[in-house]
C-alpha cells in the first residue's frame, strides 16, 4: 500500500468534513481499519483449517463449513470498509472538480473575472447534496451489513459446537469452531463501532440540514 497516497486521501477527507465527520473518520481508521489489519485477519486465519468435525467422511467437513460460514467475516468486513469509505472520496472529487473549473475560468478570463466558487470546499449547492447523500449512503451501508451479519450469524455470535447433517455426512456430526470466544469478542467490537459510526453519520446529516 502506498501510504503517502493514503495519507493524502485522509487529509483531504478530514479537511472537507465537519467535526462529526472528523470523529467518524477517526473511528473508522483507528477502531475499524487498524483493528481489521492488525488483529482481525489473524484471528480468522485458521477458521477453515481448524474447523474439526468428528468424522473422517471425505467432503463432510467442507460441506459443513460452507453451510455455517457462507461468507467469511473478514471478507464481509473488507467489503464493508471499502463501500463505507467510497462516498468520502466522492466529496473530495467534487471539490477537485470545483477547483479545476475555477482554475480554467481564471486562465480564460484573468484574475479579475468573477469567481464561481470563492471557496470550493464550502458545502453549498451541489457539494452540500453530495456530502449529505454520502452520509446517508455510509449509514445505509453499515445498516445493510449489520443485517447481513445478523442473518448469517444469529445474534452476531458463534457457537462452540455446531451440528451438521448434510450430505455426504453419514449422520448428525459435531463440528468444532476454532477460537469462538475470541472471534465473538472481535465481532461484537466491530458491531458496536459500526453502530457508533451509524449514529455519527445520522447526527452529522441532521446537523447539515439544521444548519442550512
Amino acid at each position: 500500500m502506498n501510504w503517502s497516497v493514503f495519507e493524502g486521501l485522509l487529509s483531504g477527507v478530514n479537511k472537507y468534513s465537519t467535526a462529526f465527520g472528523r470523529i467518524w473518520l477517526s473511528l473508522v481508521f483507528i477502531f475499524r481499519l487498524l483493528v481489521y489489519v492488525v488483529a482481525a485477519e489473524r484471528v480468522w486465519s485458521d477458521d477453515h483449517k481448524d474447523f474439526d468435525c468428528n468424522t473422517r467422511q471425505p467432503g463432510c467437513t467442507n460441506v459443513c463449513f460452507d453451510h455455517f460460514f457462507p461468507v467469511s467475516h473478514i471478507r464481509l468486513w473488507a467489503l464493508q470498509l471499502i463501500l463505507v469509505t467510497c462516498p468520502s472520496l466522492l466529496v473530495i472529487m467534487h471539490v477537485a472538480y470545483r477547483e479545476a473549473k475555477e482554475q480554467r475560468l481564471r486562465e480564460a478570463g484573468g484574475d479579475g473575472c468573477r469567481r464561481i466558487y470563492p471557496n470550493p470546499g464550502k458545502k453549498r449547492g451541489g457539494l452540500w447534496w453530495t456530502y449529505l447523500l454520502s452520509l446517508v449512503f455510509k449509514a445505509g451501508v453499515d445498516v445493510v451489513f449489520l443485517y447481513i451479519f445478523y442473518r448469517f450469524y444469529r445474534n452476531y455470535t458463534l457457537p462452540r459446537v455446531v451440528k451438521c447433517e448434510l450430505r455426504p455426512c453419514p449422520n448428525v456430526v459435531d463440528c468444532f469452531i476454532s477460537r469462538p470466544t475470541e472471534k465473538n469478542i472481535f465481532t461484537l467490537f466491530m458491531v458496536v463501532t459500526t453502530c457508533v459510526c451509524i449514529v455519527l453519520s445520522l447526527v452529522e446529516a441532521a446537523y447539515l440540514v439544521g444548519k442550512r
